[in-house]
């Protein structure tokens, strides 16, 4: 069972965090302070830190170099309502692994957790084949199918309907399909995951005037949907 520690001073994200990823099958610890979370990683060596900028008695980004320090390389996602560039590009460059912007579900962060395991290769046994209508993604096998017919996906496009549908109703954006599966959020050009997801539309029988599955959001991102639910 993977143990996950989350250092977040907000008791009702703390704790929604540890029953949405409870509820899931992770093993959670919590800290309400940055020196009590720092004392948790050295001491209970969790597999993967959820970490909030915002700390009452510590810099959050200041703690991310603080763990580095102890020379503990456990995948850190931080956790921030800053959603712009100059402080996720600084919470990278003190080692963090990943980010994910407040408000977020409990899926996203999930899928968060997934892909930076997947990096670390510390994953646990992946998880049941995702299904969204007709659609079920396996990851163990790497493979998809529609309607029961196997899609010949390339490795990019796999990981690109893996992430969406993982997070199936929800809008992610390029700049996060960028870091999860390019590892790539600023250098990288959104026009990759565009070309990637017209082929994803030919393959899923569909296209961008015409959605059923992948239907983008201006300004936004892509969702991925069960064109079932209407």
């Amino acid at each position: 069972m993977t143990s996950i520690l989350v250092v977040e001073d907000d008791e009702a994200i703390r704790t929604a965090c540890h029953r949405g990823l409870s509820e899931r099958g992770y093993a959670v610890a919590t800290s309400p302070t940055g020196l009590g979370g720092l004392e948790m990683v050295i001491t209970t060596l969790p597999q993967v830190v959820l970490l909030d900028l915002g700390l009452p008695d510590v810099d959050g980004l200041a703690l991310v170099s603080m763990i580095r320090a102890t020379g503990s390389n456990v995948p850190i996602i931080v956790i921030t309502a800053q959603d712009d560039d100059p402080t996720m590009v600084r919470a990278l460059d003190n080692g963090a692994d990943d980010y994910v912007v407040k408000p977020f579900g409990t899926d996203q962060l999930a899928a968060r957790i997934r892909a930076v395991l997947r990096r670390a290769g510390t994953a646990d046994a992946p998880s049941p084949p995702v299904r969204v209508g007709e659609l079920v993604i396996d990851e163990r096998a790497r493979t998809a199918t529609l309607a029961g017919e196997p899609l010949e996906l390339a490795r990019k496009e796999f990981d690109l309907l893996l992430a969406l549908a993982s997070r199936s109703g929800e809008v992610v954006s390029k700049r996060e399909l960028l870091s999860e599966i390019w590892r790539d959020a600023y250098g990288g050009s959104e026009r990759t995951v565009d070309v990637h997801l017209s082929w994803l539309r030919r393959k899923l029988g569909e296209s961008a005037a015409e959605p059923r599955y992948l239907h983008s959001v201006r300004g936004v991102g892509v969702r991925l949907v069960d064109p079932g639910d209407g």
